[in-house]
């Protein structure tokens, strides 16, 4: 899989978005060559992530901090539901691993086209009220402290190391 490269800029918004890029590829790296059944692997017990479910869980972020931050209207959770508040990480099945995938991409470009309407990080996103660099700056911490787990994860099932 091609690699998106560390932004070398210091204009803040193409760094911003540039560190998004990044991190999002780097998940979608970890995922790349899996099949569906270890990408529901739970590969670190007693813990019930798997690359599909952070894949799932970051498909929620994406929604929440860009998507519907910036756009505004009900939160409508992508998976979870107040019954079933951690359906996007517990209970997969390999059946759900490409519908899932699919939209977590669709869930980016969803965002990317969001945050193409803005003029300034420093707009308040109209669904949360937060500046879009903090929830810019908050989606990619996300990402870092995910694709962490999923460094694990892919190493537990094959061995499989490095960004």
């Amino acid at each position: 899989m091609e690699r998106v490269p560390e932004p070398r800029t210091n204009e803040e918004r193409e760094l911003l978005l540039g560190w998004l890029a990044f991190h999002r590829n780097a998940l979608a790296a970890k995922c790349d060559g899996m099949t569906d059944e270890q990408l529901v692997a739970t590969s670190a017990e007693p813990s019930d992530l798997s690359l599909l479910g952070l894949v799932r869980h970051l498909t929620e972020m994406e929604y929440y901090y860009l998507t519907q931050a910036i756009a505004g209207g009900p939160t409508t959770p992508v998976y979870c539901t107040d019954d079933d508040e951690d359906a996007d990480i517990v209970g997969l099945t390999a059946g759900i691993a490409q519908s899932s995938l699919h939209r977590w991409r669709a869930e980016c470009d969803n965002a990317d086209g969001q945050l193409a309407t803005v003029d300034s990080l420093d707009a308040r996103a109209s669904g949360n009220r937060f500046s879009v660099r903090w929830n810019l700056v908050k989606i990619i911490q996300e990402y870092a402290r995910h694709n962490g787990h999923a460094d694990l994860l892919r190493e537990r099932i094959d061995g499989a190391t490095g960004e």
